[in-house]
């Protein structure tokens, strides 16, 4: 069973398209919210759900369906995300995915800012880090376009996360 919303008004005028897939067994209509309605659709079995599952992947509720599109944030490894984007051409050709999110979302990682990642990596890949440095914290800021002293901090801060993140790692259970 799924609650979902749909653009388009009044409440039930999706209903019997709805209906009409071959998957769906009952269809209700809820209520109109916003510029659309709320329908509750008892399924079948509908393949994506069973993916999700033997994915072990999370599935969103409700889907929202607006002039065709779906929309839904998909929390995966990549090997589940390229099976689950599989699947889906399989179903649709035209299949198209608008964005995607890279960075782990894994909790035990340090949450660097784009900032912090973009001015640990300038560092890194200058030699800030290397034995012995390769550039003085004088040239990276210069690099960096910003003063030695706020390079300075932003790298002590930056230390600071990694730090406890490993910390944190390796004093889990």
């Amino acid at each position: 069973m799924a609650d979902t919303w749909i653009s388009g008004r009044p409440a039930g005028v999706w209903a019997r398209e709805i209906a009409g897939y071959p998957d769906v067994q009952k269809v209700e209509s809820l209520a109109e919210v916003g510029d659309g309605s709320i329908y509750r659709v008892l399924f079948l079995a509908p393949p994506i759900v069973e993916l999700y599952r033997r994915l072990e992947v999370p599935l969103p509720f409700p889907i929202r369906i607006k002039a065709g599109y779906v929309q839904w944030e998909v929390v995966a490894r990549a090997p589940e995300f390229a099976e689950i984007l599989l699947f889906g051409r399989e179903i649709d050709p035209h299949l198209k995915i608008s964005w995607t999110r890279t960075p782990p979302l894994r909790a035990h990682l340090p949450l660097l800012t784009a900032k912090q990642r973009a001015l640990l990596h300038l560092a890194i890949g200058a030699g800030y880090y290397a034995v012995p440095r390769r550039i003085s914290l004088v040239e990276l800021a210069r690099g960096a376009n910003r003063s030695k002293a706020a390079v300075s901090e932003a790298l002590a801060l930056i230390e600071q996360k990694l730090l406890e993140s490993a910390l944190r790692q390796s004093t889990s259970p």
